[in-house]
């Protein structure tokens, strides 16, 4: 056989390459997905805390804002605590690290964290508004919706 003979179609080795790309995708996505499964953290108002079975050590991502007046320092001079509101339930608040600028009281804050078990939600990541007219979109509907639900409850049955 010569060297002519031997040598593949170009619609055999289009072919051959298609699979070898579909093959390579789905071993990427097969090894991606673990990781994106563990990096996923679900997003929390607090009202929604209470009725979410949360696992103490779950990765999840709280919002709302600060409460007034929460606020405070450790004397370890790093950690400080808050309490995260969505006017209807507050969810203490411990986070050791660089606060962004933007990080007041009343206004808009996301942390990325874990609930302990006695209650208190450990934050890695804080993520605060970008200025005063803006408010995370996940933590303006979390805020409106607790708003409303708490309208509803004051209001007289009729």
């Amino acid at each position: 056989m010569t060297a002519a003979q031997t040598r593949m179609k170009p619609k055999t080795q289009r072919l051959i390459m298609i699979g070898a790309a579909v093959a390579a995708l789905i071993v990427a996505a097969l090894l991606a997905m673990p990781a994106l499964r563990q990096g996923a953290a679900y997003f929390y108002a607090p009202a929604d805390l209470a009725a979410a079975e949360i696992t103490p050590g779950q990765a999840i991502r709280l919002g709302g804002l600060v409460e007034e007046g929460s606020v405070a320092r450790l004397p370890d001079g790093i950690t400080m605590t808050f309490r995260v509101t969505d006017r209807l339930e507050s969810v203490p608040v411990r986070y050791a690290g660089l606060v962004p600028d933007l990080f007041r009281e009343g206004q808009g804050v996301i942390a990325d964290g874990r609930m302990q078990p006695d209650g208190v939600f450990l934050a890695d990541t804080l993520l605060a508004k970008h200025d005063e007219n803006y408010m995370p979109p996940e933590v303006a509907e979390a805020v409106e919706r607790a708003e409303a639900e708490a309208k509803a409850r004051s209001a007289p049955a009729g």
